[in-house]
């Protein structure tokens, strides 16, 4: 395994086993390539953080969350760190993606598909392009 560090493979082994079931089932959808052939890992450690799913060759985070989320400067810090790393952000909440699952893959190729390259900032989800490095990430 390249660059391997023990605590941070643990970390996220265990987070992957901890999953909530709106990961579980987004997880169904990203796994061995099913979205349009875009591969996806889990857990996906990007400095101190750990991305819930990852798409490397188009740098794309994709985050699902719950209420505990709402406002949270932690999230803003860490979503900060990882578009300045390159990294544009997608952020779903747990609810809509179990009911609305469809969407949420669709939303997701458009971003993976550069379709969506604005900044959104919807109650629904939130967008934060790569490009918004220039500043903090537009909310």
């Amino acid at each position: 395994m390249r660059d391997a560090n023990s605590r941070r493979t643990d970390k996220a082994r265990g987070l992957r086993q901890a999953d909530n079931g709106a990961e579980a089932a987004l997880w169904t959808e990203l796994r061995n390539r099913r979205l349009n052939g875009y591969k996806f890992v889990r857990q996906l450690p990007i400095g101190p953080y750990f991305a819930d799913f990852a798409c490397r060759e188009r740098r794309l985070v994709v985050e699902v969350d719950g209420s505990q989320h709402v406002e949270s400067a932690h999230d803003r810090t860490r979503d900060v760190f990882m578009v300045s790393q390159g990294w544009s952000i997608l952020r779903f909440w747990n609810g809509d993606v179990l009911k609305e699952r469809d969407s949420v893959t669709e939303t997701i190729l458009a971003a993976l598909d550069e379709r969506l390259v604005a900044a959104v900032n919807a109650p629904d989800m939130r967008f934060i392009p790569a490009s918004s490095v220039a500043g903090e990430p537009e909310y």
